[in-house]
């Protein structure tokens, strides 16, 4: 009866914490564009204190010397929001890894992934503190995004391990390492949206499906695509010019495609196999819903809620494709089995 019960509440605490994960990954995404990384410009409180409550006095100075900058008490609430959302997360996984070590043999799991999720997690802490601390830096805050979808990759991971589903057959075996390729380029796409976000690049290029009236127009990769240097600046220190921000645009939209063909085929193929088929047609759903976001953003001068929903079908697309992952990895091909 015990084990029962602490199999129930592991699982209840891991279903939990991955929803909040992809909670969090969406509201982060609000907090980017609506420019509330900087509302406030310390960490891990805001002027030192635990809400923008017992900071108005300094949001209102800042506000008085830069009316349109980045500290208003909205920003300020929504960047504190953001990291409350993120502390709870991060207790519930330290909740996970404590469960997984205490009682695995009645989860019948090693504690081998919810250590590495807590890893994870304290590391994106560390770049969460270095955005702030940096003051948006691109390749901080990109590579907070990309901490975000490898913790909700590893949330999924954790989940999948816990839910029941249709046998796969063991033909599906095969497509493991087309999977794995599939999430390494989207993993790659996803880098480079968050390097169009945090250049802020995303109307670089107002027309498709040319770009600035030409398919290959002047482009300036070498200053683009320099990692270290401030935001909107190069590493001379000079403003980073307009043919940087379309080559950062042009290759995150003509990446996409590569992608998009890549994974619609791979899904299109196991879209009525067993166990497979409902993240297979998930993923092409999603596909087609991130080529419309995608062209809106574009047309529609990226309006917010569209923008988030972008970057809510990639966290999507991230959770359909390790969950096909674990779940063609359970299968034992020489005795044609799931594990």
């Amino acid at each position: 009866m015990a084990t029962n019960v602490h199999k129930s509440r592991y699982r209840k605490l891991v279903f939990w914490a991955w929803f909040l994960t992809l909670d969090l990954i969406m509201f982060g995404a609000f907090v980017r564009l609506t420019d509330s990384g900087l509302g406030c410009p310390d960490w891990p409180g805001c002027y030192g204190n635990l809400s923008p409550i017992g900071a108005s006095t300094n949001i209102h100075s800042a506000l008085e010397a830069m009316p349109y900058g980045p500290v208003s008490f909205t920003k300020a609430w929504i960047e504190m929001v953001h990291r409350y959302i993120g502390a709870i997360l991060g207790l519930m996984i330290i909740g996970i890894a404590y469960m997984a070590w205490r009682w695995r043999s009645a989860i019948n799991h090693k504690a081998t992934l919810a250590t590495v999720t807590l890893i994870a997690v304290c590391i994106q802490g560390a770049f969460g503190a270095w955005t702030v601390t940096h003051k948006l830096m691109p390749i901080i805050v990109t590579s907070h995004l990309i901490g975000g979808m490898v913790i909700l990759s590893l949330m999924t991971w954790l989940a999948a391990r816990e839910k029941t589903h249709q046998p796969v057959p063991v033909i599906a075996h095969k497509w493991l390492i087309w999977w794995v390729v599939g999430l390494t380029l989207l993993f790659i796409q996803i880098g480079l949206g968050g390097w169009v976000s945090t250049n802020y690049a995303a109307l670089a290029c107002m027309d498709f499906p040319t770009c600035h009236g030409k398919w290959i127009p002047e482009m300036d990769f070498n200053n683009g695509f320099s990692a270290i240097r401030e935001l909107g600046l190069l590493p001379s220190g000079e403003l980073i010019p307009q043919q940087a921000l379309t080559a950062i645009h042009w290759t995150h939209r003509n990446f996409a495609f590569v992608v998009v063909l890549y994974m619609v085929f791979i899904a299109w193929k196991i879209r009525n196999t067993p166990g497979l088929s409902g993240p297979a047609k998930l993923i092409i759903a999603l596909l087609i819903a991130q080529f419309i976001t995608g062209l809106t953003t574009i047309f529609f001068q990226w309006p917010l809620l569209i923008a988030v929903m972008h970057n809510g079908g990639a966290a999507g697309l991230v959770l359909a494709s390790v969950t096909l992952i674990v779940r063609i990895g359970r299968i034992t091909p020489a005795k044609g089995v799931e594990k």
